[in-house]
């Protein structure tokens, strides 16, 4: 037998966002004039409020920064270009999105317009699988 340990090498976490809790939490809150702004600004000046009490983790940040921009007042697609573009802000290559209902290719095509950068999405049933394009920094 060898002395040398095995170490396992570092896996990233898999980041799974459930759609339907961000609605639903987007439902029961409280909106101020200023949280009524940052649900309505257009996905190309998108800018999050940053907390200093912000989870570390990337799946944790990434779901409590998604929060503040998911609204029920705009399109599913809209919403999740919102998310695809917030994960690439926090380098967040990629991830999971669980749906109420898989997205019709129409919806997918949409998403992929109006995200413009190079993006990979991968469907299967109502989990969508979202890869944005690597970073070059």
């Amino acid at each position: 037998m060898s002395d040398k340990k095995l170490t396992a090498a570092p896996v990233s976490e898999a980041i799974c966002l459930n759609y339907t809790d961000f609605l639903a939490a987007s439902c029961k809150k409280r909106w101020s004039f200023v949280d009524a702004i940052y649900g309505v600004i257009p996905v190309f000046g998108m800018v999050t409020r940053s907390a200093p009490d912000l989870p570390r983790s990337p799946a944790e940040r990434l779901k409590a920064l998604a929060l503040q921009i998911i609204s029920t007042q705009l399109s599913d697609e809209t919403n999740i270009v919102r998310l695809i573009t917030l994960a690439a802000q926090q380098h967040v290559e990629q991830f999971d999105i669980l749906l109420p209902y898989p997205l019709s290719e129409p919806q997918l095509e949409a998403i992929r317009e109006e995200y413009v950068k190079p993006l990979k999405l991968e469907q299967q049933n109502e989990r969508l699988r979202v890869q944005v394009a690597a970073f070059s920094h």
